[in-house]
Parts: structure tokens; C-alpha cells; sequence
């Protein structure tokens, strides 16, 4: 058996293993995996080397091929278990220098073999960040050959940046919107002879941002004092935009505001503290931090949607471009370049005039800080839109599942050694990350002919019933209906469409359905064998209370059926060979019995137990199973044994509307005078 394995950083990864189709908006990068060939009879072992991985949560997900779709009976077929263990062995470097920002540190490269690793933090609010190599000596006193690494392996993409410097010049390399408050790792490894030392000193200066704020704690008081008007002396919101927008200049970016809250497990709103709508201008980026760091909102869907307000773009050839991004922001957004960070390939949104609403969905967001900037670009450049200023309302939540996984999904919260994430459970043909595949999707016509069958062909217990009780087999018969009943509204219920009708819980409905099925099969073969009334019906109870027991201990076992059915069997063969015996002749001595009940129920049952134990999948269930409870019934109306011969038939037509009654006397002449 081949399985899959998927690693990803940040969060669990994002797999297809069916080529189903995502819903739209959703953003779909393909994780990094590897394919492991498993044998029953040797243990394979598969390493994975990460050279410098970025600290944070690894995720790894393994799965087996798609299944053959068969439902076995449980207890016939024998499971093929896998068992897939994953060990991290974890080398680590220690006492690692620590890089100052703006000041030179020399070092040291003994040799190749030994690179050199530093760590430098990156502030918040850098917008850039430079790193430096200068007086590079070699103890050989040739050219300098380093190779500079910057960041760390995270998986599926990684981002590190790589410059190969020659020469005794100095070398310098630019990162733009560096991640926030982290740790950045940095490897220096020397290109030159195998024991030649090198001496360098390396250098790390940042660009720092300054942010404004369109929010102020004065406006966010504003909000309460709104109800009575404006406070004496204050020049008004007129004035104060004004003000906020002579000052836009001097910013890099604009804050808004932003508070999370948590409103279940994996399931998360952001509000504006202001109002949905923020302002957005073409000096700065406008910027909201979403906050998924956690450790648990990894698992769901994250959804952000824009709404341009019309009326508020002055400019109608203008466009409101939006980033969003994980652990820094785009701070500098444009028409051509791309949504990227430092390390990070962020994800693009836009809205304009003629196409006012956007919408993105990340499906399993890596746990940290995320960041949406948005700005406002002119084709003609941005100081045609220096005056203009756009309204964008801004939607932002965390989802276990985007929409709900619809109307023909549901959303599982499911539990993985002690992780928790979500996904969706399809049904009636539907597939896709979020049940929007309809490439098999069963139609409602479908629908409807699956419940039609699953439904209706429990009625052919009629004649069976009908046979019972015209036999006189009265409890039988009440048995025989109560399968009919809850049969046909457990699968009225069972059903994966619309076309579902549940008359009460469907726990309740399943288990009646089991046990009407089995104490069936369990008093028809009682009543064929023809034991006293008062042992028939002693078995009927004890054997009932026995069903009703090993069902409640395992729904699904093969010998709840199986169990009670050799049990049966071996009562009637015995009881048939004690009337043979007893008789002296073949029982049941009619070969009319055999040849026109016996033999075609029998037939009839050996098909049904054929169809229902080897024949069924998920795809033909509703008509295979409609076969079972035809073959079924039609075998019970062969197999129930005629009526006793001492109980007349139901004569309806003896008795009399009149006062009259026609009356029979069965009294025997016991003794006779002669």
C-alpha cells in the first residue's frame, strides 16, 4: 500500500487526495509531500531532512489511497490495519551570537565545514532591513567567497534569501517588510579552501515605519458622546480630518483599530472599533492587524471580504488594491508589484467602480499574525488620486467551515492527538473541500428515486403479514410490521439529499430497524420449526431480550444476525428430526412443501444474504439494499409454515348481520348407549 505524506509549517496542510474542486475565492497552494510504499511483512523507514526550519508548529498529515467505496459486513471481512509513526530528532545550536541592529560584529569562519550562525530581532514596525558584509580577510590572503542564507525552511514554500558575495567589496543585501518580532536567522558559510580562515564583519540596520492612526483615543470616546452632540470648543469631525489628512504624509501607514473576538472553538469575528467601513487613501497603506496567534485557529478558514462604497470614490477609473499577509504587512503597495513580503507570498485582493465586491478565503492559516493593507492606486499615477479617498467595508472572521459546508455538507470538528481542526462531511454525491463539487453530485430526481426505493420496498412485507395473518400467526405478524414500519422511516431518515423525513431521533429509528430485523429472522425460524406454543413463545421473549442486548453492545456485529440465525437453525433441524423420527417419514412429508415454499424461500434468502453481505457500495446502496428487503419479505411469505390443522380459517363469511349466528358444536360423545 502506498500512503502520502504532507508536511506544512504554521499549520496543517491543505490536501486533494481525491482531485476535487475548492470553493471559489479559496486560496490553494499544494503542500510539499513525499510517497511511502508500506509492507505488510517489512517496516520501511523514511527520513526527511530540514536544514534550519522555522521555529513554530510543524504539521504533518499521511493518508492512504482512495477506498474501493465497498460496505462490508463486520466480522466477514478482515481489516488490513497501517500503522504510520513519525519521530523529530532535533539538532540545535547553541550559544548562537546575537546581531545588534547598527552595530558591526566581527567573526570568524574557521572553515567551510563550520559556517557561521547569527540571529538578529526584527522590531515592529520595520519597514526594511539591510544586511551587511565588510572587511572580509582570508588567512590566505586571497578573494573572499561567502555565501550568505537569510530566513529559515518552512514548508510547502520556502522564501530564503540567498546571495553568493565575491570579492573583498563590500556586500549588502535588502529585505522589504521584514516579519515582526522575530527572530531572523542568518548563515554565512565560506565558498574558499578547505582550512583557510576567514575574518569578516557583518553588519544588520533596519528601516523603521512610523504609524499613524486614523483612530485616536479621542475619537474612540467620540463614539459614546455622540448621542449629546459635540463637546463645547472641539472643532468638529470636519476639522479633524483635515488635520488627520495634513499629517498623512509624515506616515507610513495607517492603523485601524481591530478587536477579536472569540465566539466558539475555531470560530472567531474582527470587529472595528469605529465602524465596518475604513478610509482609504493612496499616501499610506491603511492597515488591520488579524490576530491568529493562538495555536488553535490554525485548524478553520479564514475569510476576508471588501465592499467599496461607490459614492465615496471620487475617481471612477480608481482601484482599491488590498494584501493580505502573515507575519508582516505590505507597505508598499502598486499596480505591478507583486503581494509579497520578506518571506512570506501574500494574497492579492482588489475592488473597484465596476466590480465592487472581493472576497478571499485562506484555508488553514498558519498560526501568527496576519495583516490586511489596503491603498488606493490611479492608472495615471498617485498624484492624480492624492485628494481621493475610498470607503471600503471590511468583513473578517475565522469559520471551521466557509459556508457551513452548504446543504449538502456538514461541518466536523474533528480531534487529532490532541489537535483540533475542522472539515467537511459530504453527502449525495458531493465532494470538495467545502461540498461545492457537483462533478458526481446526485441530482434531486435522484434523491427522491433513492428514497422511493429504500422506502417503499419495505412494503413488500405486506404479503408476508397478509400470510401470517391469514396462518393465524398473530405475533409474527406484529413482528413482521413493526420491521415494515421502522424500516421504512429509518431510511426515510438515512438519507444523504433533501429528501429526508425523520418521525424521531435517528439513533432511535437505526436501532428499531436492527432489532425488527434480526427478531424476524429469529421467530420465522422458530415458527418453521414447530415446537409446543409454550416453548415458541418462551424463545420469542428470552431470544428478543437477548437481540435487544447484543445490539446495544455492538450495533454492527456480524453475529447479532448470525448468532441468533444457528441458534434458530439448530432448534428447527432438531425438532424437524424428532418429528421425522417420531412420524417415521420425511418432515415436512409434503413434497409440494419443499418443492413450492421450502425451496424458493430458501433460494430467496440465500440470494438476499448474498446481496447484502458482498454486493452493496456507497454508490449502488439504494437499489441493492431496496433488493435485500424485497428478497427478504418475498422469502418469509415461502418459509412461514402452514397453519395448524385444527384452526379453521378466518370465516368472515359465517358470521350473520342478523340476530342469528350460526353456531357449531364440538363436543365428543364420550360415551355411547346401546
Amino acid at each position: 500500500m502506498e500512503i502520502t505524506v504532507h508536511f506544512r509549517y504554521g499549520a496543517p496542510p491543505v490536501i486533494n487526495p481525491l482531485g476535487t474542486r475548492f470553493p471559489a475565492n479559496a486560496t490553494v497552494r499544494p503542500s510539499y509531500n513525499i510517497s511511502i510504499t508500506l509492507s505488510s511483512a517489512v517496516q520501511n523507514t523514511t527520513f526527511v531532512n530540514v536544514t534550519t526550519p522555522a521555529a513554530g508548529d510543524w504539521f504533518i498529515a499521511a493518508h492512504l489511497p482512495e477506498a474501493a467505496g465497498r460496505i462490508e459486513v463486520k466480522g466477514f471481512s478482515t481489516p488490513c490495519p497501517y500503522m504510520f509513526q513519525a519521530d523529530m530528532f532535533v539538532l540545535r545550536l547553541t550559544d548562537m551570537p546575537v546581531l545588534e541592529p547598527g552595530v558591526a560584529m566581527p567573526q570568524t569562519i574557521v572553515s567551510p565545514a563550520k559556517p557561521l550562525h547569527v540571529k538578529v530581532f526584527v522590531p515592529k514596525h520595520a519597514a526594511g532591513m539591510r544586511f551587511e558584509l565588510r572587511s572580509c580577510v582570508t588567512s590566505e590572503q586571497k578573494a573572499c567567497a561567502m555565501r550568505v542564507v537569510l530566513g529559515s525552511i518552512t514548508l510547502p514554500q520556502s522564501f530564503q534569501r540567498i546571495v553568493t558575495c565575491t570579492g573583498n567589496v563590500n556586500c549588502s543585501l535588502a529585505l522589504d517588510s521584514p516579519p515582526w518580532e522575530k527572530w531572523l536567522q542568518i548563515m554565512v558559510e565560506s565558498l574558499g579552501a578547505a582550512n583557510a580562515s576567514v575574518s569578516v564583519e557583518v553588519l544588520a540596520s533596519f528601516t523603521a515605519c512610523r504609524p499613524g492612526s486614523t483612530s485616536s483615543f479621542l475619537n474612540f470616546s467620540s463614539l459614546n458622546q455622540s448621542q449629546t452632540g459635540p463637546r463645547p470648543g472641539s472643532t468638529g469631525a470636519a476639522g479633524e480630518a483635515s488635520r488627520n489628512a495634513s499629517d498623512q504624509r509624515s506616515f507610513c501607514l495607517q492603523n485601524q483599530p481591530v478587536v477579536r473576538e472569540d465566539l466558539d472553538v475555531v470560530s472567531v469575528r474582527y470587529r472595528l472599533l469605529n465602524s465596518p467601513s475604513v478610509p482609504v487613501n493612496s499616501l499610506s497603506p491603511t492597515l488591520l492587524l488579524l490576530n491568529l496567534n493562538t495555536g488553535m485557529d490554525s485548524g478553520g478558514s479564514l475569510v476576508v471580504s471588501l465592499l467599496l462604497n461607490k459614492t465615496s470614490v471620487s475617481l471612477a477609473n480608481a482601484t482599491v488594491v488590498a494584501c493580505v499577509s502573515a507575519a508582516s504587512p505590505v507597505l508598499s503597495l502598486n499596480a505591478t508589484q507583486s503581494c509579497s513580503t520578506a518571506f512570506f507570498q501574500g494574497y492579492p485582493l482588489s475592488v473597484r467602480t465596476s466590480s465592487a465586491e472581493a472576497m478571499l478565503i485562506v484555508l488553514y492559516p498558519q498560526t501568527d499574525d496576519w495583516f490586511l493593507s489596503l491603498q488606493l492606486i490611479c492608472p495615471k499615477g498617485q498624484g492624480e488620486c492624492n485628494a481621493a479617498e475610498a470607503k471600503v467595508t471590511v468583513f473578517a472572521y475565522l469559520t471551521p467551515c466557509f459556508n457551513d459546508c452548504g446543504p449538502y455538507g456538514q461541518c466536523s470538528l474533528l480531534r487529532r492527538h490532541g489537535y483540533l481542526y475542522a472539515g467537511c462531511s459530504c453527502k449525495a454525491g458531493w465532494g470538495g473541500w467545502s461540498c461545492t463539487d457537483d462533478t458526481k453530485a446526485q441530482s434531486v430526481g435522484a434523491q427522491n428515486l433513492a428514497t422511493l426505493l429504500l422506502t417503499l420496498s419495505n412494503l413488500m412485507f405486506l404479503p408476508a403479514i397478509a400470510v401470517a395473518v391469514y396462518r393465524y400467526y398473530l405475533v409474527e405478524a406484529s413482528v413482521y410490521t413493526y420491521t415494515m414500519f421502522f424500516s421504512t422511516f429509518y431510511h426515510a431518515c438515512d438519507q444523504p439529499g433533501v429528501a429526508v423525513m425523520c418521525i424521531m431521533d435517528y439513533d432511535t429509528l437505526q436501532y428499531c430497524d436492527f432489532l425488527g430485523s434480526v427478531v424476524s429472522i429469529w421467530v420465522t425460524i422458530l415458527c418453521m420449526s414447530r415446537v409446543k406454543k409454550i416453548l415458541k413463545y418462551v424463545l420469542f421473549v428470552l431470544g428478543t431480550l437477548v437481540i435487544a442486548m447484543s445490539l446495544q453492545l455492538d450495533r454492527r456485529g456480524v453475529w447479532n444476525m448470525m448468532g441468533p440465525c444457528l441458534f434458530a437453525l439448530v432448534i428447527m433441524i432438531a425438532a424437524w428430526v424428532y418429528h421425522g423420527v417420531k412420524r417415521r417419514h420425511c418432515y415436512p412429508s409434503s413434497w409440494k412443501r419443499w418443492v413450492f415454499y421450502l425451496f424458493p424461500g430458501i433460494t430467496l434468502a440465500f440470494i438476499a444474504i448474498s446481496v447484502y453481505a458482498f454486493m452493496e457500495t456507497n454508490e449502488n446502496y439504494y437499489y441493492t439494499h431496496s433488493i435485500w428487503h424485497v428478497l427478504v419479505a418475498c422469502s418469509v411469505a415461502f418459509l412461514l409454515p402452514p397453519r395448524d390443522k385444527h384452526k379453521k380459517p378466518w370465516a368472515w363469511s359465517q358470521k350473520l348481520t342478523c340476530r342469528y349466528q350460526i353456531c357449531q358444536n364440538d363436543r365428543e360423545e364420550l360415551y355411547a348407549v346401546t
